[in-house]
């Protein structure tokens, strides 16, 4: 009878980590805070449409416009916040004479981020289902 040999085979395995969210600078904010500017947001709106609107609103009231983004290492000029069709927010941005919408949620933020920021945080908190 012939003998079995055991071998040790070593199975290498690609283990990839996850790729961490874009690199937005949202400003850091206290989990009270980020509540305080949700509720402030939201009040008086029933469900989550309406309080997308709320945000909006918020934003539109608060973002310090305009202010240049780099995207994809282009610059351009976040000229206003708005919603799509489909309920997203939106920043319009603006490089010669061509507008494009990148949803707020991936806009990433110059360093400082401007004045108001902390509306996307907020939006962004309440958007994880906080």
């Amino acid at each position: 009878m012939a003998s079995k040999s055991t071998k040790t085979v070593v199975v290498h395995m690609d283990v990839r980590k996850l790729k961490p969210e874009p690199e937005t600078n949202l400003p850091k904010l206290r989990k009270a805070k980020l509540e305080a500017l949700i509720e402030e947001a939201v009040v008086d709106a029933y469900g989550d449409e309406e309080q997308k609107v709320g945000f909006l609103t918020m934003l539109q009231e608060h973002l310090a416009l305009p202010f240049s983004v780099s995207i994809l290492g282009v610059e351009a000029i976040v000229e206003k916040v708005d919603m799509t069709r489909d309920g997203q927010i939106v920043a319009i941005c603006r490089r010669e004479g061509i507008r494009q919408r990148v949803e707020i949620l991936d806009l990433p933020l110059p360093k400082p981020a401007p004045a108001g920021s902390e509306w996307i945080a907020a939006y962004s908190y309440w958007n994880r289902g906080f």
